[in-house]
């Protein structure tokens, strides 16, 4: 094997996130643990809830152990030669190892979430969008950039009218009109659950997609699986038309707030918000125009805090940590 191999090999990092009662040890634990596995940490922040006595914390480590046997180089006497698979059979040995002692280590405190992200499959996503195509748009230029760390399985619409942009990417397009009738409702729903079947899809993204998702269709999915643009700062101005409402409030701040979805609408664990200034001299089409911008950077930040594993949803609260 050569030492490019072993060094890419040994090159991986993951994320382990832990919440539950304030326990005196916990963080003392998890390091020695990984440790004990050869692992370096590269981050780790942590937060306790002074009401709740509730204990969060976030770990960045890399796992780049090493075979305990030689490795064959031309440079060297040695006759052993590790391969690619050795090492991949190596890390997959260590990683249901070191899962396995987390789990003692969550029996110990009795914790209720311990969470490894190994980071090494590509997260998978959905963009469900309607006709305002400005987060679209965001979405998919950071993306092209290589700056949205996941794959664009498909965009998925109940209209037809952002295609062409769409398939200007390479991304498949999917059309599914969502009717008022019950009966075809739910028959579209089951047919859009067919593609996270298909795709296997970590994330849905809803980019300004101007439907309510039933209860059924969000059984299917975790409670962290589904994220929301809401152009408003909630919960002040839920529901529709919320910039007219808050032009006719006369507020002196509009918002937007990226949250998890949940049945009960707009009210899902919070993830980020920002707010932008307005006047008395800026009419309904200002406010609108200024919530856009607000929205794109707000959902983004949403995605990016998601797919790096910096949240820990606990009750209808998101504890973020930062990059």
């Amino acid at each position: 094997m050569s030492r490019n191999l072993l060094k890419l090999a040994q090159s991986k990092y993951a994320c382990l996130r832990i919440h539950g009662p304030d326990e005196k040890g916990i963080l003392a634990a998890t390091s020695h643990l990984l440790d004990k596995f050869g692992c370096s940490i590269l981050k780790t922040e942590q937060f306790t809830d002074p009401q709740l006595h509730h204990f969060y914390q976030r770990s960045l480590f890399y796992y780049h152990m090493e075979p305990s046997y030689s490795v064959h180089s031309t440079n060297s006497n040695t006759s052993t030669t590790a391969t690619a698979a050795d090492i991949q059979g190596f890390h997959n040995e260590h990683k249901t190892e070191i899962e396995y002692e987390l789990s003692q280590l969550q029996n110990r405190f009795g914790l209720q979430l311990v969470k490894v992200d190994w980071r090494d499959v590509t997260k998978r996503m959905v963009v469900f969008v309607s006709k305002y195509d400005h987060c679209l748009w965001e979405i998919l230029l950071r993306h092209k950039a290589k700056e949205i760390d996941c794959e664009i399985s498909a965009v998925v619409s109940n209209h037809p009218d952002l295609r062409s942009v769409v398939e200007s990417f390479g991304i498949p397009f999917y059309v599914f009109p969502i009717h008022d009738e019950n009966h075809k409702r739910i028959q579209e729903e089951k047919e859009i659950l067919l593609l996270k079947d298909e795709f296997k899809v970590d994330l849905i993204v809803l980019a300004r997609y101007m439907q309510v998702l039933s209860d059924t269709f969000l059984e299917s999915f975790e409670p962290d699986q589904i994220i929301n643009i809401h152009h408003s700062f909630l919960p002040a101005f839920k529901g529709a038309n919320p910039y007219q409402k808050a032009h006719e409030r006369g507020v002196k701040l509009v918002g937007a707030t990226a949250h998890y979805v949940t049945r009960d609408l707009d009210e899902g664990p919070i993830i980020d918000q920002d707010v932008i200034g307005v006047t008395h001299r800026d009419n309904a089409k200002d406010l609108v125009r200024k919530g856009r911008i607000i929205e794109r950077n707000v959902l983004l930040n949403a995605i990016e805090a998601h797919l790096a594993h910096r949240i820990i949803t606990h009750g209808n609260k998101c504890i973020v940590f930062h990059d």
